[in-house]
């Protein structure tokens, strides 16, 4: 059974830069049910736009806790 995590993300696209150049390699983020979790940050390569990387995403795990999926409910400014 797959666990899904939803996280509101709000990382401008200046602090992307840290990530895809290796200077960090994975992002903490609080869930909105409060959990704080951390993942690996080049997941988040599918779901950046010119702005950044802002709304609220469904993180899919699978029973053993590796990553499936990253799907983005909703966007805001």
């Amino acid at each position: 059974m797959h666990q899904r995590l939803h996280v509101v993300l709000k990382i401008p696209h200046h602090q992307l830069l840290y990530y895809y150049g290796g200077e960090v390699d994975a992002v903490v983020a609080k869930t909105t049910d409060g959990r704080i979790i951390q993942f690996p940050a080049n997941i988040l390569r599918s779901v950046v736009q010119s702005n950044g990387v802002y709304g609220t995403f469904e993180l899919v795990l699978d029973e053993n806790h590796k990553f499936v999926s990253i799907n983005r409910i909703n966007d805001w400014p």
